[in-house]
């Protein structure tokens, strides 16, 4: 019975890929590895979003050329094998047994395929990656990924050029996966989560992605959205998200300079956003908000920079990121003059992150003496609907409250992004 072992880089999305791959590999009857070293087939799933995490893509291929048993096969797998197949098929001639793009079964690379050794392998799909069963969640949450592609041309993202155009799962496909998996929490996933549906409808009516939610939130205790394009966000769609119980809008946002967001090519402004900011938190001042921005897109001037850290302070949201601008061949920004200076986008990062750090500190730091309800991840790790699993803070619990568990706690501390919080059976009955 071969053993593999599966890397996975880059985003929930990809996560999602890999668990889809792992189910088609147990089906063939292969057993997971205990290590890289003890496997005879490696699968590397790679991300290829930006500069940064190419890199740790190909060093995390290497370094699993190096280490792999005598007689092992190493692939890679993913985004960078779907963007860059040839050109990586050449470079890791060496290293690499099989580039396998979007399709393509790393587990060919057991039978010394001829024909899928390189990137020729991108021509020949095998089967579709987003409808593959997945084993049951191993955790009380899991990913669920209900499109594949984009159908939006933002200035930096190259995704749609490689992922494709929006393809939408059925209601009827992601409910079956939903059920299979078994978790409590079900987190949506997708390139442009609020368009779910868009491209299912026939005519002006059709699935819109407040039925997708609320049809999940009839199966799990808790169904969280992750990617939201601020434009598709309507009221309709606020009162849904609200009404499951987990208020929580990861909105992309990427600026707040309505003069760079259209070098971007993306919609909105400061203003816009901040009366969604309000909008939201209306609805639910319990509402947790989280985005993400690019820092140092060409052309942003100080003044652009300024805008962003003055939205940052009357905002107030409760996560953001921050991404230094990557120049992605073959997307719009690629080819833009006013290319700003490297080690101003790091001081421009620096000041962002330090005004949103203060802010999260704050927001948590209010949260002391509240009673929340937390789902239990593992021992002594806890979340409430304002902490999306792995890129949140998270809720410090005592150890022996039951993982899987629903508990109500009472929030002692707060350190940063992460609270301290005891059971409510510790100190008595509270409201």
């Amino acid at each position: 019975m071969p053993r593999y072992w599966l890397e996975t880089l880059g985003c929930p999305k990809n996560q999602v890929d890999s668990e889809k791959l792992v189910g088609r590999m147990e089906l063939q009857g292969h057993s997971p590895a205990a290590s890289p070293d003890r496997a005879d087939l490696i699968v590397v799933n790679t991300c290829a979003f930006i500069e940064a995490a190419r890199e740790e893509s190909v060093g995390v291929v290497l370094d699993m050329a190096r280490h792999r048993r005598p007689g092992a096969k190493l692939v890679v797998t993913g985004c960078m094998a779907e963007r860059y197949g040839e050109e990586l098929a050449e470079a890791l001639d060496e290293e690499v047994d099989m580039v396998a793009p979007f399709g393509v079964d790393p587990s060919l690379a057991l039978g010394e395929p001829v024909t899928l050794r390189r990137g020729s392998a991108g021509k020949r799909p095998s089967f579709d990656l987003l409808e593959l069963p997945r084993p049951p969640a191993s955790a009380p949450w899991a990913y669920v990924k209900v499109a594949e592609g984009c159908d939006r041309a933002c200035g930096f993202c190259a995704i749609p050029s490689f992922r494709g155009r929006q393809r939408s799962r059925t209601l009827d496909a992601v409910l079956r996966e939903v059920d299979e998996l078994g978790a409590k929490e079900i987190v949506l996933v997708a390139q442009d989560l609020a368009s779910w549906g868009r491209d299912l409808r026939t005519g002006p009516t059709g699935p819109r992605i407040g039925d997708l939610v609320e049809a999940v939130a009839r199966r799990a205790q808790r169904v969280r959205l992750l990617y939201l394009y601020p434009s598709s966000v309507n009221q309709e769609l606020v009162d849904v998200i609200c009404g499951t119980g987990v208020p929580y809008f990861d909105l992309s946002l990427q600026h707040a300079s309505r003069s760079l967001l259209r070098r971007m090519r993306r919609w909105g402004d400061g203003e816009r956003f901040s009366s969604l900011v309000r909008q939201i938190r209306a609805t639910d001042p319990q509402a947790t908000l989280r985005s993400s921005f690019v820092v140092g897109y060409p052309g942003e001037t100080e003044e652009d920079h300024d805008q962003l850290l003055a939205f940052l302070e009357e905002a107030r949201l409760d996560w953001a990121g921050f991404f230094a601008f990557s120049a992605e061949d073959g997307t719009f920004a690629a080819g833009l003059d006013g290319q700003v200076d490297e080690q101003l986008i790091h001081e421009r990062l620096r000041e962002c992150s330090e005004v949103q750090d203060r802010i999260t500190a704050e927001r948590r730091e209010e949260l002391v003496g509240s009673v929340v309800e937390v789902l239990v991840d593992s021992p002594g790790v806890g979340r409430s609907h304002r902490e999306a699993p792995e890129i949140d803070g998270i809720v410090g619990i005592p150890p022996d409250v039951g993982v899987g568990s629903t508990e109500k706690v009472l929030v002692v501390g707060a350190e940063g992004p992460d609270l301290e919080a005891v059971p409510l059976g510790a100190v008595g009955e509270q409201t």
